[in-house]
């Protein structure tokens, strides 16, 4: 890191993929100086990598990084290089995630880190050795009504947590003619809306309840054949017409009975095939004395009743607000609505942060692999037909203190 004369602190950015994510990262990094000048970070881009050639050319011409390759360790060689987001397949995150910590450069990578829970436990066992902060994509917590929403839990305005639902419906692939992307691949995606969307699911349950201990689940493919996509050549809301028909190697819907620590109970599911819903995802939390609710597709609207027995009874609907999260970074008064896009800013802010040593209130490589081990365990139940534990992950603490 360099400090420029105003006294920020300039921090190197490296990009590793240059599609949707990979610009959606540039964005926020750009983004972070206006959004916290008082953070007195600026973000600096500097080298991007895409095996596209057009896409590397995308980031230097359009994006504004000084240079591009078509070759990730070419970024992570890069001495002006501070941090690096990976944004790469999922099939690559295993490799250059554990390449991003032997390089010694602080990482933010999307989610799955690993396609399974053994590849995520040695990208964060390559992280722990190399001292390197790290942060996770799970941009769902970081929205303002979730965490107004943790903050009544901890504060015991609910009283007891007794039960949760929590879903992630989303209807990216209910056209059985969307195109066989990499993420209806075993070997490059691993598990499908388990992975990719439970995902989020147990991230986000984790983080403002507690962290899951034990799992009992089911998974399913609805279309088992979908049209081939040359990699590369478009994204998973593709659909092709007539096209050469190959299998779908992994779920389209998953279900878990959980079980949390502090013996809450509740049901998640998680499905990318499913009519309606095009971005569900949300959780209802109930407790002795209360239960709030939330949906992503109303991302700025929290339900809460706090109100068991008096003249108050029933929900009351919470606008986004200054007294939300980091809602007053980004609107000046409530009801204005903030997006998808601003929960990355808050992600690159926390990332950035805690590399500075500022605060440390980011998703890290251990909630990842705390995550990565109840999917595991969901997989396994859904092939048993038990109750399966979940692993402990070393590390993991979903952003609260050492201790709690």
């Amino acid at each position: 890191m360099t400090t420029t004369p105003s006294a920020a602190r300039t921090v190197g950015v490296g990009l590793i993929s240059v599609g949707w994510m990979g610009k959606l990262h540039s964005r926020a990094y750009q983004a972070l100086p206006s959004v916290y000048p008082e953070l007195g970070i600026r973000p600096r881009l500097v080298h991007a990598a895409d095996t596209a050639e057009d896409r590397a050319d995308h980031a230097r011409d359009v994006l504004g990084y000084e240079r591009a390759s078509t070759d990730y360790r070419a970024v992570l060689d890069d001495p002006a290089v501070d941090v690096v987001s990976i944004c790469a397949p999922n099939v690559l995150h295993h490799e250059i995630g554990i390449a991003a910590a032997k390089a010694g450069k602080p990482f933010w990578i999307e989610k799955p880190v690993g396609r399974s829970a053994e590849e995520t436990a040695e990208v964060a066992a390559a992280a722990r050795t190399a001292g390197v902060v790290t942060s996770i994509g799970y941009n769902y917590r970081h929205a303002p009504a979730v965490e107004r929403a943790r903050e009544l839990i901890a504060a015991g305005k609910l009283g007891r947590v007794t039960n949760v639902r929590a879903t992630f419906f989303s209807g990216y692939a209910a056209e059985p003619n969307a195109a066989l992307s990499w993420r209806f691949k075993r070997d490059l995606a691993g598990h499908g809306a388990l992975a990719d969307l439970m995902s989020h699911v147990v991230d986000l349950v984790s983080y403002v309840v507690a962290p899951i201990g034990e799992v009992s689940a089911l998974t399913s493919t609805v279309h088992t054949e979908r049209p081939v996509l040359p990699m590369g050549s478009g994204t998973h809301f593709a659909v092709i017409e007539d096209g050469e028909m190959a299998a779908v190697e992994n779920d389209d819907y998953a279900a878990a009975l959980v079980r949390f620590g502090g013996g809450a109970v509740g049901t998640l599911e998680a499905s990318r095939t499913i009519v309606g819903p095009q971005c569900g995802i949300g959780f209802e939390i109930y407790g002795t004395d209360g239960s709030v609710t939330w949906n992503f597709e109303r991302m700025n609207e929290l339900r809460v009743a706090l109100d068991r027995s008096g003249p108050h009874q029933g929900y009351t609907t919470v606008l986004g607000n200054s007294h939300l999260g980091d809602y007053a970074h980004f609107q000046p008064g409530p009801g204005n609505s903030m997006g998808y896009d601003d929960l990355k800013v808050i992600e690159a802010k926390k990332f950035l942060a805690a590399v500075a040593g500022i605060e440390h209130r980011n998703s890290t490589i251990e909630d990842a692999h705390a995550v990565a081990e109840v999917i595991s365990a969901a997989a396994a139940s859904a092939t048993s037909g038990a109750w399966e534990k979940a692993a402990p992950a070393p590390g993991a603490t979903f952003g609260r203190p050492a201790g709690s």
